[in-house]
């Protein structure tokens, strides 16, 4: 695959990757290399990485417990002590190999130690391939409220090798399609229609998919890097789905979800209030939930759990001047930014999820 440049960096793939790493880690004479990664990737990612890159440059490996819980801010003190610890200076890089929590948390501490050295990502999970480490955000969770602290900042090279897939569970790679399938929803009637039934499909489409995903990313994040109106588009979704998925994550009673699960509800519940403002098709609407449901099936979400989601919303990220601000589709391919919702239409897109 073709190697994609954008915003200062270049995106790599499989091979060339090492390759284009190698030659970016003799040219940037680093003082030293310190890779990030979880409890997971350290034992499935981090060798097969090792056995790739040829440098003389002294490593260390930090390691963070998997999942949500390590994205928060004593886990980032814990990070940049170490590092000091360590000797990082500021021709030091960080070298985060996982998944979304990893490249989010990683490039956080990166941008903000000694006002910021190098990182470069090595995205792990299919979420991470098509959404997280593309596109430079940064962040960590306030509790348990997504990425409310953070920066955009760019790394300085990314590689994709898709073999990483092959040790993820089956559950993640489902998270992951989530936000390829919103591409498709927000950009690309085509490219969702594609990815509407994967059963056939070899690991050289699930290449070529991928790719299309990362093209579609930045070809929006490029004509808005800073999400001032055309790369809001990009959080179709996720008003209620990050709402859903914090409110699963802080109480001890429900199962938590992962980030695609709560997105794949968001969606659905979205595009019931695009119904309802956008004049988005209800054979659409009714043909895309159904689709989604095929993929994640069905999560209980009781008419008691809906107004402290609800509350949640206050604390989306794309709010501003006190108005909570939704992206609706007036048909695939066609999404409105900054769409005013009355908590009643939401209370009935609940109730379309659960039909």
């Amino acid at each position: 695959m073709t190697s994609i440049t954008t915003q200062g960096y270049t995106i790599h793939f499989n091979n060339n990757g090492y390759t284009a790493l190698n030659q970016h880690l003799k040219d940037s004479n680093y003082s030293k290399v310190f890779i990030l990664c979880d409890t997971n990737t350290n034992i499935d990612c981090v060798p097969i990485f090792l056995a790739n890159i040829d440098t003389d440059i002294d490593y260390d490996i930090l390691e963070i417990d998997p999942g949500e819980e390590s994205k928060n801010l004593d886990i980032s003190l814990g990070l940049w002590e170490t590092l000091s610890e360590y000797g990082a200076d500021r021709k030091s890089v960080i070298i985060n190999i996982g998944g979304g929590v990893v490249t989010d948390l990683g490039g956080f501490v990166a941008s903000t130690f000694k006002r910021g050295i190098d990182f470069i990502n090595i995205p792990t999970s299919l979420l991470a391939m098509v959404d997280a480490s593309v596109g430079g955000k940064t962040g960590i969770d306030l509790g348990h409220l997504k990425n409310q602290i953070g920066v955009i900042n760019t790394p300085k090279i990314i590689v994709v090798d898709t073999s990483f897939l092959e040790t993820l569970p089956q559950l993640e790679m489902r998270s992951g399609l989530a936000e390829m399938l919103k591409h498709g929803l927000i950009y690309d009637e085509n490219y969702w229609n594609r990815l509407q039934d994967l059963s056939q499909s070899t690991l050289e489409d699930l290449d070529a998919l991928i790719y299309e995903s990362i093209i579609i990313k930045k070809t929006i994040v490029e004509q808005d890097p800073t999400e001032q109106g055309l790369r809001k588009t990009l959080n179709y979704g996720h008003t209620l789905g990050h709402a859903i998925e914090s409110y699963y994550m802080e109480n001890a009673n429900k199962e938590r979800l992962l980030h695609g699960e709560a997105i794949a509800i968001g969606i659905i519940l979205a595009n019931y209030l695009s119904v309802k403002y956008c004049g988005f098709s209800e054979e659409k609407n009714n043909s895309i939930k159904r689709v989604i449901k095929a993929i994640y099936g069905h999560v209980d979400i009781n008419k008691a759990d809906h107004s402290p989601i609800i509350e949640l919303l206050k604390y989306d990220k794309k709010n501003e001047h006190g108005n909570i601000n939704f992206v609706l589709l007036e048909t695939i391919g066609k999404p409105k930014t900054d769409c005013k919702v009355d908590n009643e239409v939401i209370l009935e897109a609940f109730k379309f999820y659960n039909a």
